[in-house]
């Protein structure tokens, strides 16, 4: 596991007693700090918003500061545990876009985990499906490229093949 790792919960994991800016600061030390963290709410959409408490935040703006309070440390390896999860469906297809663009500006590796077969298909290079303790898929997603429609035949196919290594019969639903 690389050293310089950082997490991104399902929930914002925000301290309520603390604005924006040491939210994401939080551990940091050292002049360059608050820069950075302005720096980073700036990469995810928060730019003039360091002072706002989280309380006055949407559920999307929350994450967008738990994920510029993961990726303000410069992680080789980026753990995401169900970051969208709890967002609306408009919230999180942005934030999938946005997850693309920082991901492509920092460059950490990214073990994301998600119970949502075609988000998995959207952002990963490739799809581990786990059955208790043991992978039963293990598929590439390399030959769909960048740009990913829920239209394209491929893209159907291995969502087929993944909900079918999940258990769920496709052609009954």
């Amino acid at each position: 596991v690389a050293r310089n790792s950082s997490v991104v919960f399902q929930d914002s994991r925000l301290l309520p007693w603390s604005r924006v800016l040491p939210n994401v600061t939080l551990g940091l030390s050292g002049r360059d700090a608050a820069e950075a963290g302005r720096t980073a709410l700036a990469d995810v959409g928060l730019a003039g918003r360091e002072r706002a408490w989280p309380t006055e935040l949407s559920g999307g703006e929350q994450q967008r500061v738990a994920l510029a309070r993961s990726l303000v440390r410069q992680p080789e390896l980026l753990l995401a545990d169900e970051p969208f999860g709890a967002l609306d469906a408009l919230t999180r297809i942005r934030m999938h876009g946005l997850l693309r663009e920082l991901c492509s500006k920092y460059r950490p590796g990214v073990l994301l985990v998600t119970h949502d077969v075609d988000e998995a298909i959207t952002l990963a290079d490739r799809v581990l499906v786990l059955d208790n303790g043991r992978f039963v898929a293990d598929r590439s997603l390399d030959s769909l490229g960048p740009r990913r429609s829920l239209r394209d035949p491929e893209f159907v196919a291995h969502r087929e093949a993944l909900l079918a290594a999940l258990g769920v019969d496709v052609a009954a639903h």
